[in-house]
């Protein structure tokens, strides 16, 4: 059966000619509310979806997020997890960016720095009493991200296990809902 999508990279592809035979079959037969109807889902399944957030890390609990889109510093990005730690490989993280290619991450003791901006601290153990390892420091190259929760117990890039965000990871930029 064929579908819609085709896969390709991070991004599925949308395939307008099948669009188009299946919108012309529906319109046959379920007359042109109901291909409209499909029509739009299917588009907003192409642009967006739905994330959401099921710790106390960030103050917001449902987004929308808008995919292939990159957030700039200070906006809420929504990424796939590399994989390790607590959560399996692909699982859609949402944080902010605190960290743009170019900026500066420094660290004294566990207390991160972003351009000299006091930006959070590191735990040295999880609540479950777990060893963490602090986050990686430098100059941000390109296509890598810092991100960042304002919750103490945010798994972001202060610890090793997140690390920098890369650009294939990104969904897209996330808009709080709710």
């Amino acid at each position: 059966m064929r579908t819609l999508f085709t896969q390709t990279n991070m991004f599925r592809q949308f395939d307008h000619a099948m669009f188009r035979s299946r919108l012309q079959h529906l319109t046959r037969r379920w007359g042109l509310t109901g291909a409209l109807v499909i029509a739009a889902a299917v588009l907003f399944q192409q642009h967006f979806m739905f994330g959401l957030n099921a710790s106390p890390s960030l103050p917001v609990g449902l987004f929308l997020i808008h995919k292939g889109t990159l957030p700039t510093q200070g906006h809420y990005v929504a990424f796939r997890w590399a994989g390790g730690g607590p959560h399996t490989a692909g699982t859609t993280f949402v944080k902010v960016i605190a960290g743009m290619p170019g900026d500066v991450v420094t660290r004294i003791d566990r207390d991160f720095f972003i351009n000299g901006t006091h930006v959070g601290r590191a735990k040295p153990f999880s609540r479950q009493g777990v060893p963490l390892e602090a986050g990686p420091t430098g100059t941000l190259p390109a296509g890598r991200y810092y991100v960042r929760a304002p919750h103490p117990d945010s798994l972001d890039s202060r610890y090793r296990l997140t690390g920098w965000v890369t650009q294939s990871q990104i969904i897209g930029r996330a808009y709080a809902l709710f």
